[in-house]
């Protein structure tokens, strides 16, 4: 007979998923208003920045391209890649 776990961590790789994903959505959210070009004084446009600023902070200038762009996508577009591919991962070991 397998041993099966709880439905707690069931509940807790699902918690751990979707701050992972609400973290990734944060950062390519502001990638796209960057990218377009949005209001900076606009309150939301501005906590997005700063959130997503906070959640990229380990790899906000890591790269160093020519154009501004670049820079913004590559060093925010990392983060929203590791925390998708850690807390999914994590989660997914929960699961097991």
């Amino acid at each position: 007979m397998a041993y099966r776990r709880g439905n707690g961590s069931s509940t807790a790789a699902r918690v751990i998923a979707v701050v992972a994903d609400i973290m990734a959505f944060i950062i390519g959210l502001w990638i796209l208003m960057y990218l377009l070009d949005a209001n900076r004084g606009n309150d939301l446009v501005e906590f997005v920045r700063q959130t997503a600023r906070w959640l990229a902070g380990w790899s906000y200038d890591l790269f160093t391209f020519d154009k501004t762009w670049a820079n913004v996508v590559a060093g925010y577009g990392l983060a929203a890649v590791v925390y998708l591919f850690i807390g999914h991962a994590v989660a997914g070991r929960i699961r097991r």
